[in-house]
């Protein structure tokens, strides 16, 4: 008889997970021993030979052969874009607004996912892809997937990786998110905003030039006084000078660092360097897959490149703890996740390989080294040997770079707009509609552009609202196709009506021709043949980068 698969925490029975643990509490704080989990939380830290406590002595004990780290906490990430490829970047930019309008910019990422993410049958297919590309890459939390229906609800998706604006537990508070720079006309209200958030994740200054930095200047209230709190995390920063990181320190801001997504557009990223030396907090995001990298595990690679090639800024803990503990502090959920230790939740991962040196075998491994992620104490994915012993009724088998995984996507509480949609059925059907992409703007309603009372505005489809025995449809709401000014990441309240009726704007019409086909992105480094040599034809890159990736992926 097939043993229950462990779906829902609290009712799972103990376990221990053996190997060698990274607790990322400090650079050596490394033990060799057993981690034992229950209830979704970490039950204890034994090291090997310590007695076991009596009352764990009935536990099973599965022996990983790897590194146990924290799960990935991934503060910066645009999750419905990333079914797309690798943009061919055509030319160096010095802030956001000179590419995101582009004509190709609208062929090959804007105009397709507003096709699919405003159409039936895709947007749960879409979540569910890129929820796996989070879990393939270790990363066991993230920023959201913010949802509208045709019933006038907006709400977040809560599946399985943990989103940190919409967490419905008290322990981990709710993260605010803003993504267009502030102008200085709304600085005092974005302020305000400001005192009452926990955490406020702000696109700051992203762009080279002085108008991406005015974006910084414009936070400036009246002398010494500025729109900067402890609870702000600037994304990017990447125009910000030394006096600046200084400022946001003095004040209490941390900040999040995309190093592949700005060398990629701007061919340079933030001064790194004086925001250490400022001694700010320092987190990592990936930013999306169309510039930038799939998954956490390769921003941590691009982040190790760009520090030895300028100096050595950062050792490999620092770099993982941009992932890990540094990021559970900025959102203030450090008391419960970030680190592994008695009594915090049990998100971690297992990484293959010897553990003589932690840090770097993380660093090293591709996608297919990932053995184990536990979330809330559940396996949800690893190597098919290791999740076989967890029960494998209801796991969905997948192969990634040559080695056989399974993913577990049963939730006693899923959401019903993926509901039980496996990764295999969701990839055929975004990967048929982004190579058929011409045809479904030939048949798709044309879009309205809808605004809210809180000024949040987005395309949906012209379509009536659900009969009163009907079940809504949910659309994606696209937060990287903004205009400056509009804060398409506010916390929402998930069963708000928000101001009905909207304000509805000019309706937008995608033509076909306008369109060409597009293949979906890999779910991980490791299965994507094409990726090195994408990056090595990107103009902005410097040489280290395009030479010394894939060397970082050490087991390919």
């Amino acid at each position: 008889m097939a043993k229950k698969p462990i779906i829902d925490p609290l009712e799972s029975a103990r376990y221990g997970l053996h190997g060698t643990i990274a607790t990322m509490a400090a650079p050596d704080e490394i033990i060799k021993g057993t981690i034992f989990i229950n209830a979704a939380r970490i039950e204890a830290i034994i090291p090997d030979g310590k007695p076991i406590p009596e009352t764990l002595t009935d536990c099973k004990i599965y022996k990983t052969k790897g590194v146990i780290f924290p799960g990935f906490i991934e503060l910066h990430n645009h999750l419905s874009y990333n079914c797309l490829p690798l943009w061919k970047v055509p030319k160096k930019y010095e802030n956001r607004d000179q590419w995101s309008g582009i004509d190709q910019y609208k062929q090959l990422i804007s105009n397709p996912m507003n096709l699919l993410g405003k159409t039936k049958g895709y947007v749960e297919a879409i979540v569910r892809y890129v929820e796996c590309k989070c879990l393939a890459g270790g990363v066991t939390t993230s920023q959201g997937i913010m949802l509208f229906s045709n019933a006038g609800i907006k709400k977040y998706y809560r599946g399985i990786v943990r989103n940190v604006e919409e967490t419905a537990d008290a322990t981990l508070p709710n993260v605010d998110a803003h993504i267009p720079d502030i102008t200085a006309r709304d600085a005092e209200k974005f302020f305000k905003q400001l005192q009452k958030s926990s955490c406020l994740l702000l696109h700051l200054s992203e762009g080279t030039n002085a108008s991406a930095h005015k974006h910084f200047e414009d936070l400036r209230l009246s002398g010494n006084d500025w729109a900067i709190g402890p609870s702000l995390a600037g994304i990017h920063c990447v125009a910000l000078q030394p006096k600046d990181f200084t400022i946001m320190k003095q004040k209490g801001a941390s900040m999040v660092w995309s190093p592949f997504s700005n060398l990629l557009l701007y061919g340079q990223t933030a001064d790194i360097k004086s925001a250490k030396a400022s001694g700010i907090t320092i987190a990592l995001g990936s930013d999306w897959a169309p510039s930038g990298s799939k998954n956490l595990l390769g921003e941590l690679k691009v982040a190790k490149l760009y520090s030895e090639a300028n100096g050595k800024l950062f050792t490999d803990y620092e770099l993982i703890a941009m992932a890990t503990k540094n990021a559970a502090r900025i959102i203030k959920w450090d008391k419960e996740l970030g680190t592994l230790a008695k009594g915090k939740r049990a998100d971690l991962i297992v990484v293959k390989g010897s553990g003589t040196d932690p840090y770097k075998t993380l660093l090293q491994a591709s996608e297919k080294s990932i053995s184990l992620v536990v979330i809330n104490g559940t396996p949800r994915y690893g190597d098919a040997s290791l999740m076989r012993s967890f029960g494998s009724a209801g796991t969905e088998a997948k192969t990634i770079g040559g080695k056989n995984k399974l993913f577990n996507l049963q939730q006693l509480t899923e959401d019903p707009v993926v509901g039980a949609l496996t990764l295999s059925a969701a990839t055929e059907k975004v990967k048929d509609g982004l190579k058929n992409i011409k045809k479904l703007a030939t048949r798709s309603l044309p879009l309205r552009g809808m605004m809210d009372k809180q000024g949040n505005r987005f395309l949906v489809p012209l379509k009536a609202k659900p009969a009163a025995n009907e079940e809504p449809e949910w659309v994606l709401v696209l937060d990287h196709d903004e205009e400056e000014g509009e804060a398409v990441r506010p916390h929402f309240d998930p069963m708000a009506k928000h101001g009905l009726p909207f304000k509805k704007l000019a309706p937008m019409e995608i033509k076909p021709e306008t369109l060409i086909p597009i293949q979906l992105d890999a779910l991980t480094v490791a299965s994507d043949k094409s990726f090195f040599k994408k990056v090595a034809i990107q103009m902005n890159l410097p040489d280290y980068i395009k030479k010394g990736l894939k060397k970082m992926y050490s087991d390919l």
